[in-house]
């Protein structure tokens, strides 16, 4: 029964394919992604982060696939440096158990560097936090894949790099940052970049 699913779902991404449904918006609410399913990799996220109270936990709650898309899955990151990074935060969306589990989908996971990921990623994640107490933010991240990229052998495509786009709602003011998506040399605030 497995296999059988497993060949309905193959068949049902190549048809998508062919008929260019490779990348599919979708909207979860909290967040907007564009997301490649050849690849099996987020190309844009965007959400809002907003002075959110903090109601609920993340626990122990595990990203999972969604059947309507082919997405990455726990094979990706099996014994590997890649983390399963989030780009829309759990941590912005700690307001309710179900908007952190929002978080926890697939097509909010890019194959991220462990030591970007887990090091300055999460410390400008968490400065965002500081800045949105005192106005609301747009933040979209670009996730970027140079030609000659990595490709796993379980079929997720390593990102190349990150640009994450910050806007204040009130003033207009705006901030990017551009990681390459290896191991940091330099602290989220040397990461900054002219914003075009």
């Amino acid at each position: 029964m497995r296999r059988f699913l497993l060949t309905v779902l193959s068949t049902v991404f190549l048809i998508n394919l062919a008929h260019g449904q490779d990348v599919v918006t979708v909207d979860k609410g909290i967040y907007v992604v564009e997301y490649s399913q050849k690849f099996e990799q987020p190309l844009k996220v965007t959400y809002r982060a907003t002075n959110r109270p903090k109601n609920a936990d993340r626990g122990s709650m595990n990203f999972y696939t969604e059947d309507a898309y082919h997405t990455s899955d726990d094979k990706d990151y099996y014994r590997n440096v890649w983390d399963k990074g989030h780009m829309a935060p759990a941590a912005h969306f700690s307001d309710s158990k179900e908007n952190i589990k929002t978080t926890f989908s697939y097509l909010n996971s890019a194959l991220q560097d462990q030591y970007l990921n887990r090091g300055e990623w999460r410390l400008l994640e968490a400065q965002e936090r500081v800045w949105d107490d005192e106005e609301n933010l747009t933040i979209v991240i670009t996730v970027d894949f140079k030609d000659g990229h990595e490709v796993l052998e379980t079929g997720g495509h390593i990102p190349t790099s990150f640009l994450k786009s910050i806007t204040w709602e009130t003033s207009g003011k705006k901030k990017c940052f551009y990681f390459p998506n290896s191991r940091p040399e330099k602290g989220w605030e040397e990461s900054e970049v002219e914003c075009k």
